[in-house]
């Protein structure tokens, strides 16, 4: 794989209220790899404790069972995300709560970004949409319609 053939990558960080994380959205990524959606790059779980205490695991050090939740990702987890990344994500966190790091590529949209770069287009924004907006906005268009 070539640099240029890599896909839009994006960083996210899913929180968990309390401190014990089941690996429950394992099958949900675990399905998006199978189906060449995405590819993950990098996995960490942090967690913080009722008293504050940070911890931050990789995926080598989860669980067993949170680790067998997510034995179909192994292989293709690289590093990517540092000691500095993680730490930001812990500062963040509320005590009693659990958060999963991850750095992921697009692989579906490889071949567009392909076809952009190779008719020098540049990225000049992307933005996502939190879905209680979406959520909103479909609403009033679907009660702006029925009101007709």
């Amino acid at each position: 794989m070539t640099a240029a053939s890599i896909g839009p990558v994006e960083y996210i960080v899913v929180h968990f209220t309390g401190n014990r994380f089941t690996g429950a959205i394992a099958p949900a990524l675990a399905d998006l790899v199978d189906r060449g959606l995405v590819r993950i790059i990098d996995l960490a779980v942090v967690s913080k404790d009722t008293a504050g205490t940070a911890t931050i695991l990789e995926m080598q050090e989860l669980s067993p069972e949170v680790a067998a939740a997510f034995v179909k990702l192994e292989g293709s987890v690289s590093g990517l995300l540092s000691e500095e990344d993680l730490n930001a994500v812990a500062e963040a966190l509320e005590p009693g709560s659990t958060a999963a790091a991850i750095l992921f590529e697009h692989v579906w949209a490889s071949r567009f970004t392909e076809a952009v770069r190779a008719a020098n287009g540049t990225l000049v924004l992307s933005e996502r949409i939190p879905h209680a907006v979406v959520a909103e906005a479909r609403a009033s268009l679907i009660a702006a319609a029925d009101a007709l």
